[in-house]
């Protein structure tokens, strides 16, 4: 989001984060070092950009907000910071703990948000929300995450080689790694979690392609009757639309859902073994690009539920696939604001 850096006002239409602003990408590509996370269409840094390079106004009163930076400013009242979680794609390095000077120099730097470690207090909560909810006084805001990794905390994955897919609306992959691994050219990137690294993507594969094809009732029943241990010979790469971000980063990949079989079962079973071909190839892609091994795997999301799903992923993966114990990304960012608050650090 584009605001006012005092009123907080939209000055431009917000966008979602798997939105393209491919007109930007050449200058972006032009400023950041080669295959930086930034040189993606999706990138933040491609949004900021694009709108920099139209006919918007008031650009020295402007600010770019993350939505869980907005959310917060709301509950606290302090416009402009953001986590290096969520700042990752505009650019923030974690690694120094800093933008870069190539991103600083840029006339659009000025509209970048201050940048704090996820989980650091901020504020206490205004006095107008406090009141009107009924908050405690000592009630403190702190900087947030990202929805994926949320999940990952949730689901209390602690050692290197353990990850979690986060199955969804999209697949979403987080491996806790040793090594930082950054490839646009595959839509891989790695966020800082204290002193390692979630490497890993989002694709535009998941449920959401499931609930357009089959109703949750309709799910549950089909795979009752998939075999998990028998391969589909089905093979299709599962798309709501045109584009896939990772393990391929190719805006105008097809989505391919064909052949379909007469028989509802043989259908969902090539669409849910797809997917995790899909979820297998992403993580040997993070090995061959130098991440640490994955060893376990905790999922997470909607797809969590699906016992049979499960099943086929393990042996897809060749991997122990288990529910995590917390499956929500709520559950994770209440850890991280039980972790960070101290109101002794305000």
């Amino acid at each position: 989001m584009i605001v006012d850096s005092v009123t907080g006002e939209p000055l431009w239409r917000p966008l979602l984060y798997n939105e393209g602003c491919p007109d930007a990408l050449p200058m972006v590509k032009s400023v950041a070092p080669p295959n930086h996370t930034v040189c993606s269409a999706s990138s933040t840094l491609c949004k900021l950009v694009s709108w920099w390079n139209s006919d918007a106004s008031n650009k020295s009163a402007a600010i770019l907000l993350h939505q869980a930076d907005w959310l917060l400013w709301l509950l606290h009242g302090k416009i402009g910071i953001s986590d290096y979680n969520n700042a990752l794609k505009v650019g923030y390095d974690p690694e120094i703990d800093s933008y870069p000077p190539w991103l600083l120099s840029q006339p659009y730097a000025q509209i970048l948000p201050s940048v704090k470690a996820p989980g650091t207090p901020i504020d206490y909560l205004s006095e107008g929300i406090r009141t009107q909810y009924g908050f405690p006084q000592d009630c403190v805001v702190c900087t947030g995450t990202t929805d994926s990794i949320a999940a990952f905390l949730a689901a209390r994955a602690t050692k290197p080689g353990e990850a979690v897919t986060s199955l969804g609306s999209t697949l979403a992959i987080k491996l806790l790694s040793t090594i930082r691994v950054e490839d646009a050219r595959f839509g891989v990137y790695s966020h800082r979690l204290d002193d390692k690294w979630l490497v890993g993507g989002a694709s535009n594969t998941g449920g959401a392609v499931l609930r357009q094809i089959f109703t949750d009732k309709q799910l549950a029943e089909l795979s009752e009757q998939i075999n998990p241990a028998q391969p589909s010979p089905l093979d299709y790469y599962p798309l709501q639309s045109v584009g896939e971000r990772f393990p391929v980063a190719d805006p105008k990949m097809a989505p391919r859902l064909h052949p379909r079989p007469d028989d509802n079962v043989q259908y969902l079973h090539g669409i849910l073994e797809s997917i995790a071909r899909i979820e297998a190839k992403a993580y040997n892609l993070l090995q061959e690009l130098g991440s640490t091994p994955v060893q376990q795997v905790f999922t997470a999301g909607g797809g969590s539920k699906n016992e049979t799903w499960i099943k086929i992923r393990e042996r897809v993966l060749g991997l122990p696939v288990r529910r995590a114990a917390q499956t929500e990304a709520c559950y994770g960012a209440a850890l991280l604001a039980l972790k960070g608050c101290s109101p002794d650090e305000i």
